[in-house]
Formats: C-alpha cells, structure tokens, sequence
C-alpha cells in the first residue's frame, strides 16, 4: 500500500516547502468541467479495476502488440481514434515525434542534455555529504547497446517475493554483468516497486525489498545506497535541506512534449487516474515517439544522479536545465519505469515501504547476504536459519533488526548507515554510526497518560522529575570545538536560520570547560522586560529562513532539560539524573534568555506536591508537565536485560539462538515471573526514537474521562441551510504507519467556529490546488463519496464521546475486529495542530488501544448506526 503523503517538509511530499511550485493539480486545472478527451485509452475498451500494476502493464502490452500486427501501417492516433480523416494530423504528428527524438538523439551525442561537467554519480564510501564525482558522458559505443532480446522479460519474472531464505541473489549477477557498465538497472528496481505495490501483506513487502537489495549487495554494491534513497522517496537527509525544487509545470510540460499528448488529454488522463505515475504511464507507454536507436537502459545511479542535479539547479536557467533532465529521464525510461519516475519526481512514491520498513528490509539484507570486499566473510546464514524454529528465526531478525534501527536513530542519515553497513557489516555498524555533533539524533518521545493518578501508579515508588511542558519549540543544539552552532527541530530539519539570537547566545552560556555539546530543549516565545511566556501561535510568526538579529520582534527563551553528548562523550546510556547534573554545572544561565526547565523531584508519596506542581504549570501558559524516571532501577534476578542488542556479535547469533532456552520453556518462565509479580524494569536513559514509559506526560487537555485524537481532515460535504456555503461535515482520517496510507475515522461538524468554516473554504476551494474529485490512491474510505478530496497536510485535535465497531469505516481493520474498522462517536474539533506533521497524527493502532481501554473499563461501545452518524442526529 502506498506510503503516507510524508510530512511537509516533508519527506515524501515536502508541499509545505516554500520552495515548491504549485501541483500538478493547478496546471492540469480544474475550474470548467472537462470534456471527454478526443484521445481513446487502451483502459477504456474495458474495466481494468482489480488488476495490479504488472497485471495491467502486461495486458496493456499484448493489447498494443495486437493492434501493430493488424494494422501495421496505420499511425498508432488513426488506430486509438478510428478516424481515418484524422491521417493528416497522425502524419504531422509523426514528423514531429521523428524530429523530437532526431533532436533528443543530437542532445546525446553533443552531451547537451548533461555535459561532462553536469552528470553526477554517486559514490556510496564518500561519507555523509552529497559528494558527486564527475563521469564521462556516455560515449557512442555505449548510446548503441541494447538489451538482450528477453532481458525485459527476465526482468518481468525476477522473484523478488520470495522467501528470501530461499532466493539466491547471486543467480542474477550474470545478467547484470552483460549490461552497460555491469551497474544496476532502474528497471530492476521497478520490479520490486511493482511487486511491493501489489500486496498489502507485510511480509510480502519486507520479503521483496530485503531481495532487492541483497541483490544490489551481492552484484553491484555501489548503486545500493542510491537504491535506497530512491526508495524512501528521499536524495538527502532532512537537515541538509535536499529538495527536487519541481513545479507541476516542469513535469505536466515533459509529459505533453514526451507523451505527444496536448495539454487538453493529459489533463484528461490525470483527471482519470488521479495520479501522476498513471497518468504518465498511460501517455508514455502507449505513443510511438520514433527512436534513431533504442536508449541505453536507465540505471539507478543514473537516476538517483539526476534528482540530485535537479535539486542543485539554481539560480538564473536552473528551471530550463530540471526541464531538460526531466524530458531524458522519461524519454529513457519504459514501461513501469514511467510510472514510477513519475510518482518520485512528485514526491510521493505511494508503496507500502516506509522508512521503518526499509530499515528492516537493510537488517535482513546484511544479515544474509556478506558485502563482497567486506572484511571476515560470514557463513552460509540463509541455510542456517532455514533449520531453525519460526521463534528462533524471528529472534534473529528482531537482534538485527534492533542494530540497525538504534544505529539510525543515532545518525538518521542512509549516507552513514549504507556505507557502514557496506564497511563491516551489522557487527561493527555501532563503531560507525555513532553520535556526532552538527548531526541531529532522533529525540526520545513519552508516552500519552489521561492523568496524574494514572501516571503515579505507572512510576509506583520510583523518584522522578516532574517538568514543565512548555508550550514552545522542541531544539536541538549542537555547537563544535571552534564555536560553530546548529540548530534542529524535533523533525531533524535544520533551523539554525531561525533563531541567530539563540546562535549568538551560546558562547554566553558554555562553561570554561565546555568544548563539544549536544543540548536539547524548548524554544519558548517570551516577554524579554517581564518575562512571561507567550504562546506558541506568537513563536510561529517568527520568520523561518534568513532571520538577521535586528529583525527579530519576537524573543525567545532557551529552557534546556538534557544533555546527550558533551566534550565528545555521549552520555545517552547515563542516567538522567546524572545527565541533568552535567547539564546544570557545566551551563551558565542567562537571565530571561537561557535557563533550565522548572521541575519538582518527588514520588509517588507525594502527590499533593504533584498535582500542586500540575496546576502551576498551567497558571504559566505551559500544556501540562513531562514525568521522568531518574535513575535506573532493577529487580533483582533482572540485570541480564541490560545486555543490549549492540553487543551481540553476529556471526554467532544462530548458535546463541539455539543454545537458547526453547519457546515451551521461556514460555513457563514468564508464567513464573508474572505470577510472583515481578516487575518490568524502567531504565533512565536517553532512548532516541523510541517511546517509553520512563518518560510520560501529562497535559491539560487529557482527563480520565476524556480522550483526544489527532486526525488528518481528508474530504468534505457542503453542510445544509446556513452551512450550504461551508465544508461541513468533514471527513478526518489516521494514519496506517505500516501501510502508509490514510484511514478514514469519522465525519465531523461540531467545534468549528463560522471564522474557521471561512477560511477552511478559502484553503479547500472547490477548484483550487488543494482538492481534487477523485480520492488518493493512499486514502482507505471506501463507499464515501465526498464532494471534493482534501490534500492531506495538516493534523486537528479532536475530543470524542467513545469509540464504536463500524462495518462503514477502515481505521484499525484487523486490528479489533477482522470484519469491522473502528469509529468516532460525537467528534467534536479542539483544536490544529500547527506543531505537528501528518506523520505525526494519531495511528490506527493508537485508536486500537484507545478502544481496549475503554473496553477493559467496562465503557459501552455501541455501534449507532454502525459509523459514528448519529453525530448528525
């Protein structure tokens, strides 16, 4: 299933980016009522609905193949039209695709497409920067190679699906090898995308991509980290502030001039489809464009080197140039290549494989396919898992798969995680990928309690800090030994521009012996004569990019609550009150600009002092106060646990695996442990990217009686009477983290002020860029049939009455119930959340535990007309 429209900035979308040009949706147009277009698609001669991509792409061919051995003579517009009184156009059309690739073709040779100065490739052990190393422009020789005759059939039969215990990538090295320049093609990786977007099992997903790029590792190692960038939907990390920077106008203008479509059928097309990938592969696929010579085939260095191109045209010509790149791409490219080239140029690739995915995919890839120039060869792992127990097998994943994901939340950045890996493997991936200053760490995050009784009863009668939640900007500050300073925000995005008064700051607040840190905190809006804090609305007005000091009208206070790395010595497995007390020696305070967060230590004997500590913290304009452990405490009988994953070595891990206690017997064990109530251990340390419970939060919005939600708004009704004019109800969804895609919950009209409906109306115009009449493919909300679809790209806060089993709704399918999804009773909208991304709202499976809760407290969950409608009652 297609992966989520990405946040803004935005990983896979990036529509938030200033940067960006309108939508493909803006040049297609939408303002008159299209009429049927002239040009006839193979898709319309019958329903095509229930096929998967391949299965269409194949029809569509032996169709096409069909027509040319019937009318051999006839112009492929005469065949599609019928018309024979249209042989004038279709031979005018002729001399124009005849001239168009005849120019194409001189571009070739002359290297006037990209010169010898321009082309880019990609070397994956340069390290971390997008580092390009200059190529040759292809020669001749290499412009007049071909495939093999049966090279696109092998490709359409590679077995990238299965058990990759049983695949064997080195089965297809020979084939690549008689390719130009031995490198891997972009068609392959298609395959893999066909296959991915063919299935909703997970399994299947992770199976076809850990094949892919164990073959990319076994027979062509230096295009697995472009690989992997074009499979996130990515070319650069998102502090580095890597954007393609295309227009819809950019890529509608190649499609016409290479599809030979007017601007009239491709709007037709993208109207039908809804998507871009389709409808190019509809218009690219389907025109005869006259080649002099068959293209050498598309690589996926070749690709991933053009985006990066494209993203760094600037300045006077740069729009010509990302055109000219653009029109070779999809001029070279064939069949699903299209599609997905397409897709990717606008940033949304729509498979199921989300970054976790490929992190686990990357896991199993090194875990059973050994780098060829990688040092200490590793035994046959494939064989050797296949004899174990489906448990023992999992176990294995999982310890790889640990490695790897506390690697990248370490250094989020695939051009440290790839080459390492390609270095020394899973085994020595910890020495490479380590934290390091002017590269971002993924923040640790707590986890949601409905209130302070609740919260104490999780901690029992462990000491913690409680913090105040300041309603501000989460940062990141990391400054080097000669005074450099970056600044990043909870999404890794580089904010250094925004706030020089922060960057000027800094020397003010380091210690005598301070020479390397990486600090985190919350960049609060504040009144620099009294000090009182501000809103977080008033943080925002402050400019983004290229802010000078003398401009700045809204100041800003640093209220820092950890410290994870100082001098050079991370300090992530320390505990927190040791972190603390670094953080408060080492740091010197300045007055109304830099100081600690105001905190209250305690336990769970004292909860007046809490509750007192809560109420204050809102008299202060904060969002409530964050809970955390602050030391490590241990059971007895439980210090093994400690042992973390890092520590394992690989090579030994199936014989530490079947040495292990069998299932039956861990099983009787956790009956044992659970029956004498031991109880789990909480750890103090610094965990990035992950959600624990040694962190919790409590806001002023949660009540044991009420839960919230935050949802993505997704389509809209007119409302009836005096909402006739408005957009009312409002369809909202959550996200499928897994699958990528966006599950509708529940309609809702109520908490929106007549303020709210105007500009809701204004930004959801009903002919504007940001609606389209036909529903993303990514969007799940089958049966509902809203006047126009919202472009998903911002999360509202809801409060609901309880959660029903709907027969109408998907959210949460197969996580409850196998036959139901799950819905809102009596939605009520609070508030946007303007701090967070779409990948940051509410997931199916959040909805899921919020259901067994209220299940498990005996609060009914009536199915009112199965959906949530009585909210219209």
């Amino acid at each position: 299933m297609p992966e989520s429209p990405a946040k803004r900035r935005k990983k896979n979308d990036k529509t938030s980016s200033p940067s960006k040009g309108p939508t493909l949706d803006f040049f297609f147009g939408r303002k008159q009522p299209v009429p049927p277009s002239k040009l006839k698609l193979v898709s319309d001669t019958d329903s095509n609905e229930g096929l998967t991509d391949e299965e269409l792409a194949r029809k569509l061919q032996a169709q096409w193949a069909k027509e040319d051995a019937a009318t051999p003579s006839q112009s492929f517009r005469e065949l599609d039209t019928g018309e024979s009184s249209q042989r004038s156009v279709a031979e005018e059309q002729e001399a124009r695709d005849l001239e168009f690739a005849r120019k194409l073709q001189q571009e070739e040779n002359d290297g006037a497409t990209i010169s010898k100065e321009e082309e880019t490739t990609w070397d994956p052990m340069e390290g971390s920067s997008t580092k390009l190393a200059q190529t040759a422009p292809q020669s001749e020789t290499k412009i007049q190679l071909e495939y093999k005759p049966d090279w696109d059939k092998i490709i359409d039969e590679l077995p990238f699906d299965q058990d990759p215990l049983s695949f064997d990538p080195l089965d297809y090295k020979s084939l690549i090898e008689e390719l130009p320049d031995k490198r891997l093609t972009y068609g392959l990786l298609t395959r893999a995308f066909v296959l991915i977007n063919s299935t909703r099992s997970r399994i299947k997903i992770v199976d076809t991509l850990t094949n892919f790029l164990r073959t990319a590792i076994a027979c062509d190692p230096n295009s697995l980290l472009p690989a992997v960038w074009l499979t996130t939907n990515d070319i650069g990390p998102p502090y580095e502030q890597t954007e393609l920077g295309i227009g819809g106008s950019i890529i509608s203008k190649a499609l016409i001039k290479v599809g030979g479509l007017d601007q009239k059928g491709l709007r037709a097309l993208y109207n039908r489809y809804g998507d871009a990938g389709d409808a190019a592969f509809e218009a690219k696929v389907k025109q005869r464009t006259l080649q002099l010579r068959k293209p050498v085939p598309l690589s996926v260095k070749d690709v991933y080197s053009s985006l990066v191109k494209i993203s760094q045209s600037k300045g006077t010509g740069s729009q010509e140039t990302k055109q000219r790149i653009v029109e070779r791409l999809l001029v070279q490219s064939r069949g699903e290549e299209v599609r997905y080239l397409a897709r990717t140029l606008v940033q949304h690739l729509r498979i199921g494989a989300v970054k976790t995915t490929m992190l686990i995919a990357l896991s199993r890839a090194f875990l059973l396919t050994h780098p060829p120039d990688a040092p200490n060869p590793a035994p046959n792992k494939p064989a050797a898992l296949a004899k174990l127990s489906k448990e023992a097998k999992t176990e294995v994943f999982s310890a790889a798969e640990e490695i790897v994901k506390a690697c990248f939340a370490r250094c989020p950045n695939y051009n440290e995680l790839v080459p390492g890996l390609l270095k020394v493997g899973l085994a020595g991936l910890k020495e490479v990928c380590k934290l390091t200053v002017h590269t971002p760490l993924k923040p640790m995050l707590g986890s949601i309690t409905r209130d302070l009784p609740e919260m104490l009863g999780r901690l029992g009668t462990r000491e913690f800090t409680a913090e105040y939640k300041y309603d501000g900007q989460r940062a990141q500050i990391h400054c080097d030994e000669k005074g450099k300073v970056s600044i990043f925000s909870r999404h890794l995005e580089n904010m250094t521009d925004k706030y020089p008064d922060l960057v000027a700051l800094i020397p003010s607040i380091r210690g005598p012996n301070v020479t390397t840190f990486i600090m985190e905190g919350e960049v609060v809006a504040i009144d620099s004569d009294t000090g009182s804090l501000k809103t977080f609305q008033t943080l925002a007005s402050r400019g983004r990019k290229d802010v000078a000091i003398g401009a700045v009208q809204v100041n800003v206070c640093m209220f820092a609550f950890d410290l994870m790395q100082l001098n050079g010595e991370e300090l992530l497995s320390k505990p927190f009150r040791e972190r603390r007390k670094l953080l408060r020696e080492e740091f010197i305070e300045v007055d109304k600009r830099f100081t600690w967060v105001k905190s209250l230590d305690a336990t769970a004997d004292d909860q007046d002092a809490v509750i007192e500590f809560f109420k204050e913290s809102l008299e202060e304009k904060c969002e409530g106060v964050m809970v955390k452990l602050l030391d490590n405490e241990i059971p007895a009988g439980e210090i093994g646990t400690l042992e973390t994953v890092n520590d394992l070595e690989l090579e030994n891990l199936v014989e530490q695996v079947q040495s292990k206690p069998s299932a039956k017997d861990k099983t009787s064990k956790s009956k044992e442990t659970k029956k004498g109530g031991r109880r789990k251990p909480l750890l103090a340390t610094y965990e990035p990217d992950k959600r624990l419970e040694s962190w919790l939060k409590v806001k002023k919005d949660y009540d044991a009686s009420t839960d919230t939600l935050d949802v993505i708004p997704i389509a809209g009704w007119h409302g009836m009477g005096r909402k006739s004019k408005w957009w009312s109800p409002i369809l909202l969804a959550v996200r499928n983290p897994e699958t990528g895609s966006l599950e509708a919950v529940c309609k809702c009209m109520s908490g929106f002020t007549d303020t709210f409906y105007q500009e809701m109306k204004e930004k959801y115009s009903e002919d504007g860029e940001n609606t389209s009449r036909s529903k993303k493919a990514y969007i799940e909300a089958p049966d509902l049939h809203p006047k126009v679809w919202f472009e998903p790209q911002e999360v509202w806060e809801i409060v609901f009455a309880d959660i029903t089993l709907s027969p109408n709704y998907t959210a949460a399918l197969g996580l409850v119930s196998e036959e139901r999804g799950l819905s809102l009773r009596f939605p009520r909208f609070l508030r946007k959340r303007e701090d967070k991304s779409i990948e940051e709202a509410s997931t199916s499976e959040d909805l899921a535990t919020l259901y067994r809760k209220q299940m498990s407290s005996g609060k009914a969950a009536t199915n009112v007309g199965g959906d949530g409608e009585d909210e219209f009652d």
